[in-house]
């Protein structure tokens, strides 16, 4: 339980973090990174703020462009008058277990911007693509009043997809030379990208790129009333097709909006963050020592003398009920 100086603390960092303020805005993302005891009540507090923020998830292949999709992104979106955060989760250092913040130094132009909030983020060790804090992050920033919020992920591959299950959108990034077309199959960008973005479209090969996935996108299985996802070419570096990007994305917005999926998208959300919170408590209260402990009914199980079905019920019993309430 917090102390009655930490909590005045807390709803201090809460209301600069409404008022847009940097710094608070930090903080508090820095309590969710490391689990702090506050997080519960921080989360509790924030809740009735959240939901308003349209959450854009943006995920490639490392070198396709995705910091710099962002940036232009960023500047596209602030002439707008519409205030952004920025998400980027970044590889692990293997010496301090930090982000390696290659995201901020290409995003350098927004730095000075009051409009605009970018944070790193490590991912720790989790191979989704995404850090394991990242959706109490995002909720965060939807609370502290921005527009948008894109997250950008490390890099996609057969494992890092998961992306798609914590925004509203995803875009999925692509560029000559960077892989054909049954490498994005492999990799499952079919199934979550609900835009494609071939950037670096003024090189050789960039059509070939851009037809190949029209083709492999109207061979998936949809309905009239389903989205088809577009496939829009860009040039990052000099905002070319940004704006038409955004086209598409308010396009995917309202008809999103008026089927029901952003709906449908954000309670699965919900689920399975509250789903997470429950095992990740579980896991916790499993006592690991004694006679019904994990240690030895996993060794029981390796000796043959009990079956894992049967170890797991006598693990459930003797763990506490109570640790797995939220």
């Amino acid at each position: 339980m917090s102390r009655p100086s930490e909590t005045g603390r807390l709803d201090q960092l809460i209301g600069e973090a409404r008022t847009g303020r940097p710094r608070a805005i930090g903080r508090l993302i820095s309590l969710v990174e490391n689990q702090a005891p506050e997080l519960p009540a921080l989360m509790a507090t924030l809740a009735p703020d959240t939901g308003r923020a349209r959450v854009i998830g943006l995920t490639g292949a490392p070198g396709v462009g995705k910091s710099t999709t962002v940036a232009a992104l960023v500047t596209e979106l602030r002439q707008r008058g519409q205030r952004v955060a920025v998400l980027a989760v970044d590889p692990s250092s293997p010496f301090s277990g930090g982000a390696l913040l290659g995201d901020r130094v290409r995003m350098q132009q927004h730095a000075l911007d009051d409009g605009v909030f970018i944070r790193s983020m490590a991912t720790r060790g989790h191979l989704g693509g995404l850090a394991v804090a990242a959706p109490q992050a995002i909720r965060v920033l939807d609370a502290a009043g921005f527009d948008l919020v894109l997250v950008e992920t490390v890099g996609v591959g057969q494992s890092e997809v998961e992306v798609a299950e914590q925004v509203d959108v995803t875009l999925v990034l692509l560029a000559p030379g960077m892989g054909d077309g049954v490498q994005a199959a492999k990799a499952g960008v079919l199934e979550i990208g609900d835009v494609f973005v071939v950037n670096k479209a003024d090189r050789d090969g960039a059509h070939a790129v851009v037809r190949e996935l029209r083709n492999m996108v109207a061979l998936t299985q949809r309905t009239p009333a389903d989205w088809k996802p577009p496939v829009v070419s860009i040039v990052a570096v000099d905002g070319t097709g940004i704006i038409e990007l955004l086209a598409e994305l308010d396009r995917f917005f309202a008809q999103a909006a008026a089927s029901g999926l952003t709906a449908r998208r954000r309670l699965a959300r919900a689920r399975r963050e509250v789903e997470s919170l429950v095992l990740a408590r579980l896991r916790a209260a499993v006592p690991t020592q004694g006679r019904d402990g994990l240690d030895a009914l996993a060794t029981a199980v390796a000796n043959g003398r009990l079956d894992a079905y049967t170890a797991a019920d006598r693990l459930l019993v003797s763990t506490p009920s109570g640790s797995t309430t939220a």
